[in-house]
């Protein structure tokens, strides 16, 4: 019996504390690794990690060496965690208002040093339709999704995809002539 295994059945058989603070201290960089490569944020990373380890906590007695190994056990929970936060309409209001955020930048370079490239990038998107315009600034600096932006937009999720391809296509066409 290795390390790993005797403080696994340490912990699962008498909740020892000690056995619980090395397996933490053990695998909880890997841990926050798979959750931050998930949710691109280290604070809202290292609190879903703390999440993650109460799980193990009220449900150590789940995990059997059978069925894999305890590192695989923890990666999955974390991993699961970390994608239900994404799935979690906090979340994804979260990350709107980061965007919302970015986009004001973005939107008035003149307001900030910009690089030729942004600047460039920022003339051919003000030179494309306002319905290319609006659809930009929803899927790709507000974050939002095409079915979200379909519902915002009112208009038939097919619109939305034909629409985007299209306006990236004339995107694409303005900044490489």
């Amino acid at each position: 019996m290795d390390e790993v295994d005797f403080l696994v059945k340490k912990f699962q058989e008498e909740k020892d504390v000690k056995a619980y603070e090395k397996l933490y201290n053990m695998y909880h960089e890997s841990m926050l690794g798979v959750i931050h490569n998930i949710l691109q944020d280290e604070d809202l990373s290292k609190d879903i990690l703390q999440e993650v380890f109460l799980k193990v906590w009220d449900n150590i007695e789940s995990y059997s060496p059978k069925r894999g190994r305890f590192f695989t056990w923890l990666l999955n929970i974390s991993r699961n965690a970390a994608i239900d936060k994404t799935r979690s309409k906090e979340y994804k209001d979260l990350k709107k208002n980061q965007n919302i955020d970015i986009f004001v930048h973005i939107s008035q370079p003149e307001e900030r040093e910009v690089d030729d490239q942004e600047k460039m990038l920022y003339a051919n998107i003000k030179k494309l339709s306002e319905k290319c315009r609006k659809l930009i600034d929803l899927i790709f600096y507000k974050g939002y999704t095409q079915k979200e932006t379909s519902e915002a937009l009112e208009i038939p999720l097919g619109t939305v995809k034909t629409r985007s391809r299209s306006c990236l296509s004339s995107l694409k066409l303005s900044l490489n002539p």
